[in-house]
């Protein structure tokens, strides 16, 4: 049997939401873009195939990510990338035309703060487009991590539409829009093989202390049984795919 790495895995649970995000990004031959949150590097290449003759910049908070990135990409002359946290991080003024995020923006201390400094780094004009997390009945697959670890399922900071376009609108951006995508996630086999894929996806693996690794695995399996079918388990997933504009004058507005 092949064994999945990582970055497959990543792939396995976001993947249905790629093409969508980068349609609403509308990119376009020469853009300049940024990836927020990229992670294994694979929405940075997608976005760079759509660039042509453009750029794509994939930066993300975890280095060991960045350097597996890169090494995946190698090759690949206008794909680049580097380590830093994006809430802070001093991009150039007006160096991108197009900031794309696959759920790299729900973790932000500050998201106002952090969506001024990515628009900061837009040209006038310039395009984002996220996709977040959607509302948590739409979402399976967070309740049943939680089920196993209770707080594994952090990740609806920005589940509310109306809170995440306001969000926008103070970080300085205009031309907001705010719709749902929905997906399925497809985990192969049954409950306990769905149950150890998850035990080893690094976004969880961060949560599981190895004296409880069995356990945790006998719980994923439980909370996996209901969505059980003849062609595995299969998890209801839904985003919030959010576009907005850098205006002209570029005027956040923070406490």
């Amino acid at each position: 049997m092949t064994t999945m790495t990582n970055a497959d895995q990543y792939e396995v649970i976001g993947g249905g939401f790629t093409e969508p995000l980068l349609a609403a990004a509308a990119i376009t031959t020469g853009d300049r873009i940024l990836d927020i949150g990229c992670g294994y590097g694979a929405t940075t290449r997608a976005a760079a195939l759509r660039s042509g003759s453009g750029l794509a910049l994939g930066n993300d908070v975890n280095p060991a990510m960045v350097a597996a990135a890169r090494e995946s990409s190698a090759g690949i002359p206008n794909v680049t990338f580097e380590a830093g946290d994006a809430q802070i991080h001093p991009f150039p003024d007006g160096g991108f035309d197009v900031a794309v995020s696959r759920f790299g923006v729900m973790f932000f201390a500050d998201p106002v703060a952090a969506f001024a400094n990515i628009g900061r780094a837009l040209r006038p004009g310039g395009r984002l487009a996220i996709a977040a997390v959607g509302r948590p009945e739409d979402n399976d697959l967070p309740a049943l991590l939680a089920s196993a670890i209770p707080g594994a399922d952090n990740v609806h900071a920005l589940s509310d539409p109306a809170y995440l376009t306001a969000v926008l609108d103070d970080a300085g951006f205009t031309e907001i829009t705010v719709s749902p995508v929905a997906t399925t996630i497809t985990l192969a086999g049954g409950p306990e093989q769905a149950a150890g894929f998850l035990s080893e996806w690094g976004a969880f693996r961060d949560f599981l202390a190895p004296e409880r690794h069995a356990t945790v695995i006998a719980a994923l399996a439980r909370a996996a049984q209901p969505f059980r079918t003849g062609r595995g388990i299969r998890l209801r997933s839904s985003a919030w795919l959010a576009g907005a504009t850098r205006p002209p004058s570029h005027h956040p507005r923070m406490p």
